[in-house]
């Protein structure tokens, strides 16, 4: 449903002749029951005078609602200030409405009105859905500023929400500790507010920086819904799947945007420049797996290369400065051209008749010279610029290493050149340049220069292998996440989890944990809240097993234990938690007991439903789809919010494993 926002006076005010005007009976008679007809739904500033800054939300209202109704029947202060915010940041879909009452302000006399009677309003009913619904749908500019200077471009409101710095804060903080999970929870939480795209960008280049692809796979993915043809989205998507193995997906994405008329030459060169990665994993996959002597024929054979070559070099073409999708171009046409030289049979397979494949290598040849001078010059002045500027840029002078390793005879010199560029270098840009170098070795091109610098790197970088293929991915142990009932207090009407079942508790969380034990290959991490009963067992049964557990708490212990682990009659449950807590690596959610500040308009309770998904989304983020969740539940709706039920159900929709103890079963309930 579409967004109004109405801007009126309140209550009963007289006009400039002393005559009533009852607003908010307008608001109930005429202007509720039209946008209604017309599929509004909007508030005042009265709904939002309740909580938080009233001015910033106004903003945030005016700035993103897709209809403004402004009442301008009397000289009313506020009303005018909020229509003149309006019609500065957005060019249309602005509706004035008045009544017989004051004289129209100068500034106001030459815009459109619909007239109600102050007796009567509802008359206008018709009139006002009817007028609101042809602008909701109508294309024209309304805002007098908009008017009268056209080259004035309306800004995108999702950019001109300010991210509360609490927030921010969050974001930086679990960023820096490498907490995906809170990352995860975070970007979910975002969605709900004015400045959503803009958090949701934040968090998702924490995690693209981080290398949590499937986060960031959401996070940008989510904030396309806001902005759909956002640049940088679309890039990082387009590098995420291709990260993930979608390389499908990941054309997508970048063609989405890669034609538009409003991209830099820069951004158009990254665009071309992440296709033509594509391709060239594309034509990789096509041959890596072959013997050593059927490797060349296939990958010159291949669709894929040209395609590859054709990419960076358009992206080197749309932008001299950008010396990555020249190197690459550089790079596959050396392969080509070499190949071709080599296995000349196979090239002229590819064309019609051997003059066609014959003049395609000539241009292939030419074109390589001349990428040779251009990439040479880019990257040189962009080193020289650095200087004067007393910087420097590693993936620059690789870039320059890379560049003679293509257009220089001399393993010696390649050699040196390798050794200046990779000393000290961390170990991203090793891995980067190892693959590059890897496909010259497979495919038996230019092999001495190769070999020497393949060379250098092992030596410089301190491991041996280095430059070998990939190592297999180091697997990950198996995530165990609990929830469960509490132990019954005393006064409990009906019972869930009665003290004398703890023995049968224990002994069926321990079952549990002992099977996921022996299917994990890599062993297994538990994590788990601390309240009095499954909790507690579990924590306790992990140490008992030697399983490495984590106690997450949704706020300070204290607080915690007065709310979930004191049970009337049973202090040792305090004891124990204690005990936990020295050994199971607490981590907080709320260090203030609350929720934030830029959560203030949730319920109170909201922060149990906050902790069940920030112990899930960390579970989800250390074990991906490596999780199970343990439930100790009688398949019922808890108490009240963030209980077990909630948690069986996310973990469900995200897609782990579930083991449900029925208590009803298991304690004869």
């Amino acid at each position: 449903m579409k967004t109004a926002f109405i801007v009126r006076p309140f209550g009963v005010k007289h006009d400039a002749r002393g005559k009533e005007i009852d607003f908010d009976r307008v608001q109930q008679e005429l202007i509720e029951p039209a946008m209604q007809r017309a599929g509004l739904r909007g508030d005042t500033t009265a709904e939002i005078a309740r909580a938080g800054n009233i001015r910033a939300d106004m903003f945030e209202l005016l700035a993103k609602a897709d209809l403004v109704i402004a009442d301008v029947s009397i000289h009313n202060a506020n009303v005018f200030y909020e229509l003149g915010v309006r019609q500065a940041l957005r060019d249309k879909r602005t509706f004035l409405i008045r009544c017989q009452a004051d004289e129209i302000p100068f500034d106001l006399k030459t815009d459109r009105y619909l007239t109600y009677d102050r007796r009567c309003p509802e008359t206008a009913v018709d009139s006002l859905a009817v007028g609101l619904a042809e602008t909701l749908a109508g294309s024209a500019v309304d805002s007098p500023i908009f008017q009268m200077v056209p080259q004035l471009e309306p800004q995108d409101w999702t950019r001109l929400m300010t991210l509360p710095p609490d927030f921010r804060e969050e974001v930086e903080i679990a960023a820096g500790d490498r907490r995906l999970g809170d990352l995860e929870l975070l970007s979910v939480e975002a969605r709900d507010f004015g400045w959503a795209a803009e958090g949701l960008r934040l968090i998702g280049q924490a995690q693209y920086y981080l290398e949590a692809w499937e986060g960031a796979r959401e996070t940008w993915q989510a904030l396309l819904y806001y902005l759909p043809a956002d640049v940088q989205a679309n890039y990082k998507l387009g590098t995420i799947y291709q990260r993930l193995g979608d390389l499908a997906a990941s054309d997508v994405a970048i063609r989405r945007v890669i034609d538009s008329p409003a991209l830099s030459a820069s951004q158009r060169a990254h665009g071309f420049s992440l296709l033509g990665s594509n391709e060239k994993k594309r034509w990789h996959e096509a041959w890596r797996e072959l013997p050593d002597a059927d490797k060349p024929l296939q990958a010159l054979g291949s669709r894929y290369l040209r395609g590859a070559q054709q990419a960076y070099a358009n992206g080197f073409a749309s932008d001299l400065n950008h010396y990555y999708s020249g190197i690459n171009a550089l790079a596959l046409a050396v392969l080509v051209t070499e190949l071709a030289g080599a296995h000349p049979q196979v090239w002229q397979a590819a064309f019609d008749t051997p003059q066609q494949a014959e003049c395609r290598l000539s241009e292939l040849s030419r074109e390589r010279q001349q990428l040779e001078g251009a990439v040479t010059l880019s990257v040189r002045r962009h080193l020289e610029e650095l200087a004067r500027q007393g910087k420097t840029d590693r993936w620059a002078e690789i870039t320059e290493a890379g560049i003679k390793f293509l257009t220089v005879d001399s393993p010696e010199r390649v050699a040196m050149l390798y050794r200046k560029a990779f000393e000290g270098a961390k170990a991203l840009y090793f891995g980067v340049e190892c693959r590059q170098l890897r496909l010259f070795q497979q495919l038996g091109v230019l092999p001495d220069v190769t070999a020497a610098a393949l060379h250098v790197l092992s030596e410089v970088s301190g491991r041996p292998g280095v430059c070998s293929e990939d190592l297999p991915m180091s697997a990950s142990p198996r995530v165990v996440l609990f929830t469960g009932h509490r132990i019954d207090d005393p006064d409990r009407q009906t019972p869930r989890f009665p003290p004398v079942r703890e023995a049968r508790a224990r002994q069926a969380i321990k079952d549990a944990l002992v099977e996921e034990q022996q299917r994990a290959e890599d062993g297994i991490v538990g994590l788990a809240g601390g309240a009095s009963g499954g909790d507690i067992l579990f924590h306790e049964i992990c140490a008992e097993l030697q399983i490495e557990s984590q106690l997450l708490l949704a706020i300070p212990g204290d607080s915690y234990i007065d709310r979930s682990v004191r049970v009337a009659g049973a202090p040792d449950w305090v004891e124990r938690f204690r005990k936990i807590e020295k050994h199971a690596k607490p981590r907080l959610l709320c260090k203030e007991g609350r929720l934030p500040s830029w959560l203030a308009k949730r319920e109170e309770n909201y922060v149990w439903v906050r902790n069940n998904l920030w112990t899930l989304y960390n579970a989800l983020a250390h074990g991906g789809s490596n999780v199970t969740l343990i439930a100790l539940w009688n398949g019922e709706t808890g108490d009240g919010p963030g209980g077990t039920a909630h948690m069986v159900q996310e973990a469900k929709a995200r897609g782990a494993k579930v083991v449900i103890l029925d208590t009803r079963t298991l304690f004869d309930l």
